[in-house]
């Protein structure tokens, strides 16, 4: 069953500059991407979605698991993070919880999050909805393995990786044309 993908949804993008040991957007500049409103589909759907369209270069978009954010302040320096929300709303904080030029905002069912290696990602607060609790779809591109790091001096090698991860040759909902493909 092919999901419902809208060609109308607002995409925001930031930029979110270097703080303390989360390096954010500063090392391959690409934007952090919120695809509001984007799709309709359950968990089972939307993970069938990203793997058929999913980024050929580098294989496919593979949905690891259907999860919250993490509570804690982390970045991955091997893969770039994409997120499906399916059900219900949070707040969620990109860039550091106590860095001044963080973004915070509402994540919502149908948003897709494109989340740059490097950058800083954490949920806030689960807002609940009627449509049920926080759910997401959490995928990384195929064969990229993901690391966790929390800007701890320890990190400081595994950020040289974030050079080197390939941005996307495919959007990972829309696969041969997409916001992710024009940044």
């Amino acid at each position: 069953m092919a999901i419902h993908v809208r060609s109308d949804m607002k995409v925001t993008t930031r930029q979110i500059p270097k703080w303390l040991r989360i390096p954010n957007t500063s090392i391959q500049s690409k934007p952090l991407m919120i695809y509001h409103e984007a799709f309709e589909a359950t968990a089972s759907e939307l993970s069938t979605q990203l793997e058929e369209v999913g980024d050929l270069a580098q294989a496919a978009i593979t949905p690891e698991w259907h999860y919250p954010l993490l509570s804690k302040d982390h970045f991955h320096s091997t893969t770039h993070s994409v997120l499906g929300v399916v059900s219900g709303r949070s707040r969620a904080c990109f860039g550091g919880e106590q860095n001044p030029d963080r973004f915070e905002t509402i994540i919502q069912r149908g948003d897709l999050i494109i989340i740059p290696a490097g950058v800083g990602h954490r949920l806030s607060q689960d807002l609940g909805i009627s449509d049920g609790p926080f759910e997401l779809v959490l995928a990384y591109p195929l064969l990229k393995p993901w690391d966790i790091c929390y800007g701890q001096p320890e990190d400081e090698e595994q950020v040289k990786n974030i050079q080197k991860v390939e941005w996307f040759q495919r959007d990972p909902l829309y696969g041969d044309d997409g916001p992710a493909l024009h940044v």
